[in-house]
């Protein structure tokens, strides 16, 4: 049996690819500099799986933003707008890759960024490919056959790895009527072959193909073009060893597809699907010559394998095809798991009776060798004394008093129909709250953070260190709170907010003041380019102990005469984003978070404040990958949220959010949450997100994000008017908010100060314009 690995972590076991990143975009390093940290990273993950053992080493799994952009700029799907960069101003590749990632607003130029979005139900984002229909592709990057060389020349025969062609094309979007993206297969299919060439004249033995849409729901037509493509790279490319990799989900009806492709090895992801094996496992497959990957250590959680269960399937699987015919993997990239679990040794953040359940990306290559040496005939002394090991994790995680509470099980079970719905329909509320709140139309407000300065990092880091009292802390955080506050009241906003300096990240710093989560201090993964994030892991029963915002929301009402928001984030995020227990149904342990949630927004109420927003970002985020289950989900998350939501008074008005998602096929969903106003992420996709709202005819009010802050280019009022004449022409003006797209918490003032400014501007020009008509 060989071992090998999806891919590995590329931010670097302290962020150093992020921190690099962001100097580069600084002008505080050379490009050459930039460089040199990426291989250094490189170097370290090749060094690391080959200290485990790994047999065959992933390479370009690196990527300095997204692999999807990387796959854009390999076969030249380089959108017209950024053509001048490359002409004119002859931008190196990884300033057009930057560009096109983050928007280019420099010189004479200023130009979008792509769109970006959930890659499946993971919180990696990824860069949406764009297709027009005279789309042409070149072989642009040579990055897949750089890393693959320079890994050659570090002593490692590792094996390159690609999105697969028809997944990169079903990823993608047509920003054009009269075609479908799959029909320019013919003209991609050449440029895979070019690169394939290329490598293979580099002596490539083993090339992974990466294929996740295959745990879609695909029709017989696209079914057919991953046969047709797959037969075309055998017949040209049979001596190379190709592996295809689904993951996250069965294969389901594509099943019979997947295993009829003309390649050497099929990846299987055993652990959202173990029931799969038995599917694949029939005679006309153990006839064949295939070799199959056991994706069977979770490469999306942070708990330790149980490699009694593993074994039963690993021998299973011996017994049907063979040894020689067997891989042993991470269900798929390790991405998005944190680097090296051996950097946590703060007790006080993770105590060690938690850790020892866990492992991170380093420790699954281990659990991955391990398990190779137990499916063994004669398991080494060391892999028995490793196997002994982990039954007493389990055993131990499995009977712990620390994960189970009476009390919360018991408040779950006792929950009734009455506790999921408001006292009265929206008409009824709306009505009430707009006597109360005064607001004009088209009322503005943001999503909730606002930037968090070195300045203000500087100060939690001081305090954790205890080099800064609790009271010197809370100083300074009140006097930055009260600037925050005072220039929104300058600007004009509507709806205020505290700005959230207080806060470390939006799931972090709930899950600190909940019982049943544990922290890492270099728990990292990645989310989108720089960006990275630290999730909580949920251990345990959760609750809430003592309230958690209602002194900081009150502090700030305290301030102003004008509405202050508070600010939450949803149980099916905190879920979402959080490494959670995989020993109870997920719908239970988001249960538990929505009744904590519940108890602060009805302590919020009683604090004075009387408009909440409860973020939801991760909604869709959540949906399983096939269509035949969204239902089951959308059920237990969309009462969660009502849950949260529903123990305040008709008057009290409730918000959420969510970002980067797309809608139309849960927009009844949506709707079923009945948050009293919805912001959206609409700024990126130029308003298209909400037509879907406009279809269902969506009874409530909605705030179609004005500016996209994912990016530092700063938009004019007319851009922001133009965007809002946009949702105007399918969306009742009255039912309209101005805001922007998320929270901005990872701009600068400077750009966030121009940009709210020019947004309160332009909502007062569309009042003026309606004032007008009247």
């Amino acid at each position: 049996m060989q071992t090998h690995n999806l891919g590995y972590p590329r931010i670097g076991n302290h962020r150093e690819l992020k921190k690099a990143c962001e100097q580069y975009w600084a002008g505080k390093i050379s490009a050459n500099e930039l460089q040199q940290t990426a291989r250094s990273i490189r170097v370290q993950n090749w060094e690391a799986q080959k200290n485990a053992g790994i047999d065959v080493i992933p390479c370009n799994d690196f990527s300095f933003y997204d692999h999807v952009l990387d796959t854009c700029l390999m076969v030249g799907a380089i959108p017209k707008r950024y053509h001048d960069l490359l002409i004119q101003k002859q931008l190196s590749e990884v300033d057009l890759l930057f560009a096109m990632a983050r928007g280019y607003q420099k010189d004479e130029y200023d130009i979008t960024a792509m769109e970006m979005t959930k890659w499946f139900d993971t919180n990696y984002h990824y860069i949406v490919p764009e297709f027009s229909i005279n789309q042409s592709f070149t072989f642009f990057s040579e990055k897949v056959i750089n890393q693959f060389n320079e890994a050659k020349r570090e002593g490692y025969t590792a094996k390159p790895v690609l999105l697969g062609p028809v997944s990169f094309l079903l990823l993608g979007k047509e920003k054009e009527k009269g075609f479908h993206r799959l029909d320019l297969i013919n003209k991609l299919l050449p440029v895979y072959k070019e690169v394939i060439k290329k490598l293979d004249d580099g002596n490539v033995f083993y090339l992974q193909l990466d294929e996740p849409c295959l745990s879609l729901n695909l029709t017989e037509k696209e079914q057919q073009v991953f046969t047709n493509v797959y037969k075309e790279l055998q017949k040209e490319f049979s001596h190379i060893h190709f592996i295809v990799a689904g993951y996250f989900e069965c294969y389901g009806k594509n099943l019979q597809t997947a295993v009829s492709l003309p390649v050497k090895t099929l990846h299987l992801d055993l652990v959202r699907c173990p029931s799969q094996l038995d599917d694949i496992l029939t005679n006309e497959f153990i006839q064949s010559n295939k070799q199959l990957s056991l994706g069977i250590v979770d490469g999306r959680n942070i708990w330790k394998n149980d490699f009694e269960q593993s074994l039963t399937i690993i021998k299973k699987a011996i017994a049907a095809i063979g040894k020689e015919r067997l891989w042993i993997a991470p269900s798929c990239s390790l991405l998005h798991t944190p680097c090296d679990l051996d950097l946590e040794t703060n007790e006080l953040c993770l105590p060690l009776t938690v850790k020892n359940w866990m492992a991170f990306a380093k420790q699954k290559l281990d659990e991955v060798v391990t398990l190779a040496k137990l499916a063994t005939d004669e398991p080494s002394e060391q892999a028995l004394k490793a196997l002994e090991e982990n039954k007493l994790a389990i055993k131990d995680r499995n009977t712990s008093s620390l994960i189970h509470k009476p009390n919360v099980k018991s408040r779950v079970q006792h929950l009734t129909a009455k506790d999921n719905q408001r006292e009265s329909v929206f008409a009824i509320r709306k009505q009430l709250q707009q006597e109360l709140l005064q607001l004009p139309s088209f009322p503005t407000t943001t999503i909730g953070s606002f930037p968090q300065t070195k300045e203000v990092r500087s100060w939690r880091a001081k305090w954790k260190k205890q080099e800064l009292t609790d009271n010197e802390y809370n100083n300074l955080l009140k006097a930055e709170t009260e600037k925050a506050v005072r220039w929104q009241e300058e600007i004009g906003l509507d709806v205020l907010v505290h700005g959230e300096f207080e806060r470390n990240d939006m799931v972090e710093y709930f899950g600190e003041q909940l019982a049943g989560f544990v922290f890492t201090e270099n728990g990292w993964v990645q989310s989108y380019g720089s960006r990275c994030v630290k999730p909580p892991v949920i251990y345990g029963d959760v609750y809430r102990p003592k309230p958690m915002t209602v002194e900081w929301s009150e502090y700030a009402q305290s301030l102003t005469k004008k509405w202050m928001k508070g600010m939450l984030t949803g149980p099916v995020t905190i879920l979402q984003w959080s490494f959670v227990r995989n020993d109870q149904p997920r719908s239970e342990t988001c249960t538990q978070i929505a009744l904590a949630i519940r108890d602060e927004v009805v302590d919020l109420e009683k604090a004075g404040i009387k408009i909440i927003q409860i973020d939801e970002p991760a909604i869709r985020e959540g949906l399983p990958l096939r269509k035949e289950n969204w239902q089951q989900y959308l059920d237990w998350a969309v009462r969660a949220f009502r849950i949260s939501a529903s123990g305040v008074q008709n008057s009290t008005q409730i918000h959420t959010h969510m970002c980067y998602s797309e809608f139309n096929d849960i927009i009844k969903s949506i709707a079923d949450m009945d948050a009293d106003v919805i912001t959206i992420e609409t700024s990126r996709s130029q308003m298209e997100l909400l037509d879907a709202f406009a279809l269902f005819k969506y009874p409530n009010d909605i705030g179609p994000g004005v500016y996209d802050i994912h990016s530092p280019r700063v938009p004019s009022k007319i851009e922001m008017m133009e965007l809002m004449e946009k949702a105007k022409a399918v969306v009742p003006g009255e039912q309209l908010w101005v805001n922007p797209d998320c929270g901005l918490k990872t701009r600068g003032w400077d750009e966030t100060k121009t940009a709210l400014t020019e947004m309160v501007a332009a909502a007062k020009e569309l009042r003026e314009a309606v004032a007008a008509t009247v």
